[in-house]
């Protein structure tokens, strides 16, 4: 069996592979060659916590995975992340544990890589300005995928702490190759921005629709459960709005969730899965669009792929 440190992964694993990986997950969803039961989450009220269980397998791709993971806001203030997650994959044919990985960096780079795909289909071709909010693991991730797909030239992040923000700019400008500015407020993060990623634990909106430009790409993918949001009532009702995966959005998540239970919209305002945009079934952004959204809660088969992905490098 094949095990594998967060170290390791990050040795392995590029971004722009990343992208290209999932995006082929997502095509393959679109054509049915998927097996990925709903996720099952233990809520640890407790500890303010929870673990999911994440399975998936590939058909086309024979690839077979299972993901733990848990998130525990509370772990900020305990100098721990909030979020720490497992892999374990199985060889299809025989069932047997293949490999065992640390999946915290490989978690975070494939929500990156969701958001960088579902941006090549929604961004503004022109795009050249970023805001990100939440200066974690994930923001990072957020941002690197941003700059792998558009060519911007300049990103804007806020978090509450601005120690943070700080930390992030610094460490971001040196890793993009762009300059990376902390602004002092979410409304000036939003002022000039073409893309706007939120990767925060925030259960309130930290996005207000008076902020954003008329034609700009919002990509919300902190908000984790039915009560939680980061994108305010306006900004998704007033969006073309494109989802990871319906089920699971309809299970947790609070920025759709919240404007239907309001009547600001129904489910009908979903204009479309993120797999019907790869498969080239529905189109992603036109010149009449303003303000598009892509909501994402994760699910499994970005997992599987990239952990694929992972052991496709390894075994050269």
């Amino acid at each position: 069996m094949i095990i594998l440190s967060d170290a390791d992964v990050e040795k392995l694993l590029d971004m722009g592979e990343a992208i290209d990986a999932v995006e082929d997950a997502f095509r393959e969803y679109a054509e049915g060659n998927v097996v990925m039961p709903a996720r099952s989450t233990i809520m640890v009220p407790r500890y303010n916590g929870s673990i999911s269980f994440m399975p998936s397998y590939l058909t086309g791709l024979d690839a077979q995975a299972t993901k733990i993971i848990s998130i525990y806001p509370d772990n900020k203030e305990k100098g721990l992340p909030t979020t720490v997650a497992w892999i374990v994959v199985n060889d299809p044919e025989t069932g047997l544990i293949e490999a065992f990985m640390d999946a915290t960096y490989l978690t975070a780079v494939r929500t990156g890589a969701v958001t960088g795909v579902a941006a090549r289909y929604l961004a503004p071709e022109d795009a050249r300005v970023a805001a990100v909010f939440g200066a974690g693991v994930q923001g990072r991730t957020q941002a690197w995928a941003a700059c792998m797909v558009r060519d911007i030239e300049r990103v804007y992040i806020y978090d509450l702490v601005e120690e943070a923000r700080e930390r992030f700019a610094e460490e971001m400008t040196g890793k993009l190759g762009v300059e990376v500015v902390p602004a002092e407020s979410g409304e000036e993060a939003c002022r000039d921005a073409d893309i706007v990623l939120t990767a925060t634990t925030s259960p309130k909106p930290v996005i207000r629709r008076g902020w954003l430009k008329d034609r700009v790409h919002v990509s919300a993918i902190g908000a984790f459960y039915p009560d939680w949001r980061e994108l305010d009532t306006a900004t998704v009702a007033g969006s073309k709005l494109v989802i990871d995966d319906y089920e699971g959005i309809m299970l947790e998540a609070g920025d759709v969730l919240i404007p239907i239970a309001e009547g600001a919209m129904t489910e009908d305002h979903i204009y479309a899965e993120l797999k019907e945009l790869v498969s080239g079934r529905k189109v992603g952004r036109t010149a009449e669009d303003g303000v598009t959204v892509f909501k994402s809660v994760g699910i499994a088969i970005q997992d599987s792929s990239v952990a694929n992905l992972v052991l496709n490098k390894l075994r050269g």
